[in-house]
């Protein structure tokens, strides 16, 4: 049977072998930096690129673009048009939104291959500063943002939530088919829950949709 002393490790024994693992270890790093070529990965791949033409803010606009691209990503990066936010990029926060075939969607959930002939409304679209549009006055007037990162969303999401509500649109407040839904706070406010305002301007969006929906506010 061996003995205690049999499986002793001399102090130099352990620096040596400490010193073997690591070498190991560094060895791919180091032949990536010296130019070794890396293992290939889907991600390597060249795009697949494909034509779009949509409308945008009255203006035929044609792009190739990746497959992949977000209509966001699209507005954004590759018509410049960066008055759209790129927030939580999850469809969560709502500063994406825009306007699309008249109706409001969040932007980055939907691939702008998937628009090809449609009609689409950014901030940029609705008025100039020397136009305003009268929500986007209204907005002004009540001061309805603060440091104004989810306005432009909020602005195209209270434009179609007033359109909305004139066609006869139910949401959860207005459930009764057989009733037409009306601009009240409540129902605006739960039309407008899925665009945050993280620094809490909730009420004073109520108050400039209120007064462009006819009432007062």
């Amino acid at each position: 049977m061996p003995s205690p002393s049999d499986f002793e490790l001399s102090r130099r024994d352990l620096l040596v072998g400490a010193s073997a693992s690591a070498a190991v270890t560094a060895m791919p790093a180091m032949a990536m930096a010296q130019g070794a070529p890396a293992a290939v990965s889907g991600d390597s791949e060249a795009p697949v690129l494909s034509k779009v033409s949509f409308e945008v803010n009255g203006e035929r606009r044609e792009l190739d673009l990746d497959l992949r691209t977000t209509l966001l990503d699209a507005l954004r990066e590759h018509l410049q048009l960066t008055g759209t936010k790129k927030g939580c990029d999850h469809g969560q926060c709502g500063a994406c939104t825009v306007i699309v075939e008249g109706r409001r969607m969040n932007s980055c959930l939907s691939l702008a291959v998937m628009h090809e002939g449609d009609a689409i409304t950014t901030i940029e679209g609705l008025g100039t500063p020397d136009d305003l549009h009268a929500m986007q006055a209204a907005f002004v007037k009540h001061d309805g943002y603060q440091c104004g990162y989810c306005t432009p969303g909020q602005i195209c999401s209270a434009v179609s939530v007033l359109e909305e509500v004139k066609a006869g649109i139910p949401s959860h407040v207005s459930a009764d088919l057989n009733a037409a839904p009306e601009a009240t706070g409540e129902e605006l406010r739960e039309r407008m829950s899925g665009n945050i305002c993280r620094c809490g301007a909730y009420s004073n969006i109520v108050e400039a949709m209120t007064e462009v929906a006819g009432r007062p506010a």
